[in-house]
């Protein structure tokens, strides 16, 4: 008896085997039959909203069970005028072979194996080609719609659909902008997948391809993504990396009417030159500019953003301030209030420079700009070059027709300096400069003229007015006046006893023959205009002790070069060398003037 069961349950087992092993045999060909081409290209329309033509028969392969279409090509409609939505040189899509069983089509993953996705672009816009309402996402979005219409605040969840979706793999794609009869790449070998489990849950995107030539890495999140397209809010995580920047941004996203962000944000570049480059910006600056970094709390929608509490690393400057970029006119406007710690003051010049924009308020050394910009900052010290500054104050404005670059306040060389460069639509510039108490023989040194310079301080006024798209051809063209005014100090590389001793030589000798001596100053007044590019001198006035010394003439500024006269004179029995007052010529170039003064010889006895 133990024997006869035995073997009855060996028999059952076996029996229960066979009968698995058949069902899982021939389940996926069962099913197999079932899948017809019409009843897949049925379904990707039912889910997408778009028309689907397959040139093909699709393959099926029963284990696992898989269709393999050849060819595919999604529509916008099914008129003869229909657009291009996507196409494809295989699809592969991964069954339920339980659906199958029942006649269903059901997909649980899908390959797209070289696809081609083409959006409209209208100016600098890009618009997605909408799908049809009766597709199963669009009408999901709508039933989100309507949940969020009812409850803005806290939308009903409950009844929107959980339809199971699948992963969408995608592999070597590209994305193409479609302007008339133009075409243009955006994105190229564009691989990755989308993970969307169902249409109530989570959707993650981890993706690469390459845009503008760099390689980039896309990866997002968005927690109800239903929702967010049916205009509420979703918990969205996106972040980007690639050689010439990577960003971040983490908080919440809305979908309604203009959208709306609110969340943290990031963005580092190792030059901010080349990510304006790369990116095909509008370029808010003009010259070249090394690293950038900003963090901020990022709040608006896509006619406002806010860059609130704003944290900036700007070419080894760190500042701290809030930014705000509007979009609702054709020339962006980025405005903003920084404070910096330490400034590179150069490099911000450099950057914002007037001279380096066009007429248009383009920036003249690469890429285009229709940006407007209106920034004000400050810093507890800042360096130009050599020169230390504090307490600096000053502002970087384009508008169409106008672009500026102020410091309106800065303490340095033992006084308060003021300088600024502006520039109208006519190629007009604006110069000026002034200065009060300031050591000028510091100044100049720091600007490299060290002899002969007066070690004195005092104030000084420039104004300049001239047209040109460079410094030396607005020099040239320069209109304007020059002032100033010294204290009691000294002038290096002077000497009346060293200029009387070659002066009764009665010869040519260079400036540099007198540098062994120092001159010291009661003051110096000085007056010129500014007429056509050269500076021409009113009357400027050297006191020394008993010597009085006038000087008048011209200065080319382009040129850099003197033609001036003077006089050296004192009081009657003073200087026994100088009998009437001594007249000489200095000329020659900035860096090498010579002078020709000749005393007259003494009476024979």
């Amino acid at each position: 008896m133990p024997t006869s069961l035995a073997k009855k349950g060996i028999w059952a087992v076996a029996t229960v085997a066979l009968l698995v092993i058949l069902i899982v045999a021939v389940l996926p060909l069962v099913a197999s039959t079932r899948i017809v081409r019409n009843s897949i290209a049925y379904q990707m329309r039912a889910w997408s909203g778009y028309h689907v033509r397959l040139d093909d028969t699709p393959e099926i392969h029963v284990w696992p069970l898989q269709a393999v279409l050849h060819d595919v090509t999604l529509l916008d409609s099914a008129d003869e005028n229909a657009q291009t939505v996507l196409e494809a040189e295989r699809i592969d899509i991964d069954l339920s072979a339980l659906a199958a069983l029942r006649g269903d089509v059901v997909f649980t993953r899908m390959r797209l194996i070289r696809p081609v996705l083409r959006v409209r672009q209208e100016g600098d816009e890009l618009q997605p080609i909408s799908p049809q309402g009766w597709g199963k996402v669009p009408q999901s979005v709508e039933a989100a719609k309507q949940a969020v219409s009812a409850a803005p605040r806290e939308p009903d969840t409950a009844f929107l659909p959980n339809d199971s979706f699948g992963k969408i793999e995608f592999v070597e794609g590209r994305v193409i902008a479609e302007d008339g009869e133009l075409q243009s790449d955006i994105l190229t070998s564009f691989s990755g997948t989308l993970d969307w489990p169902a249409l109530n849950r989570q959707a993650s995107l981890s993706a690469n391809g390459i845009w503008h030539g760099e390689s980039v890495l896309v990866t997002a999140s968005i927690a109800e993504p239903l929702l967010l397209f049916g205009g509420g809010n979703a918990a969205v995580s996106l972040s980007l990396k690639a050689a010439p920047a990577t960003f971040s941004f983490e908080g919440i996203a809305n979908g309604s009417g203009n959208g709306f962000l609110g969340g943290d944000f990031e963005l580092s570049a190792p030059s901010l030159s080349r990510l304006i480059e790369w990116t095909h910006s509008r370029s808010p600056v003009a010259g070249k500019i090394g690293p950038f970094s900003i963090s901020a709390r990022m709040v608006g929608d896509m006619k406002r953003l806010k860059f609130e509490g704003a944290s900036l690393n700007f070419d080894k400057s760190a500042g701290e301030g809030l930014l705000d970029v509007s979009f609702e006119s054709s020339r962006p406007m980025i405005a903003g209030t920084l404070a910096f710690n330490t400034l590179d003051l150069r490099a911000f010049f450099n950057g914002f420079n007037p001279l380096s924009f066009d007429a248009a308020g383009q920036n003249t050394s690469g890429a285009q700009t229709q940006f407007d910009f209106d920034l004000r900052f400050s810093a507890a010290s800042a360096k130009y070059d050599n020169v230390m500054l504090t307490d600096v104050a000053a502002a970087a404005m384009l508008r169409q027709g106008l672009a500026a670059f102020d410091v309106s306040d800065a303490t340095a060389f033992g006084g308060t300096l003021q300088f600024g460069v502006r520039r109208n639509n006519n190629d007009a510039v604006e110069i000026s400069g002034s200065g009060e108490e300031i050591a000028v023989g510091e100044l100049a040194a720091a600007f490299g003229y060290a002899k002969p310079m007066p070690q004195a301080s005092g104030n000084f006024s420039v104004m300049l007015k001239g047209t040109g798209k460079d410094l030396d051809t607005v020099l040239q063209s320069a209109e304007g006046s020059v002032s100033a005014s010294l204290g009691k100090g000294s002038v290096t590389g002077l000497s009346v006893d060293a200029f009387l001793e070659h002066s009764a030589a009665g010869d040519f000798f260079p400036m540099a023959a007198l540098e062994e001596g120092s001159l010291a100053i009661d003051g110096i007044q000085l007056k010129a205009t500014v007429k056509k590019g050269v500076l021409q001198i009113d009357g400027a006035e050297v006191k020394s002790g008993p010597y009085m010394i006038g000087m008048d003439g011209f200065i080319p500024l382009a040129g850099r070069g003197l033609a001036l006269y003077g006089t050296l004179s004192a009081p009657e029995g003073a200087d026994s060398r100088l009998k009437s007052p001594l007249p000489f010529f200095v000329g020659g170039s900035w860096n090498a003037p010579f002078i020709a003064s000749f005393l007259p010889k003494p009476a024979e006895e």
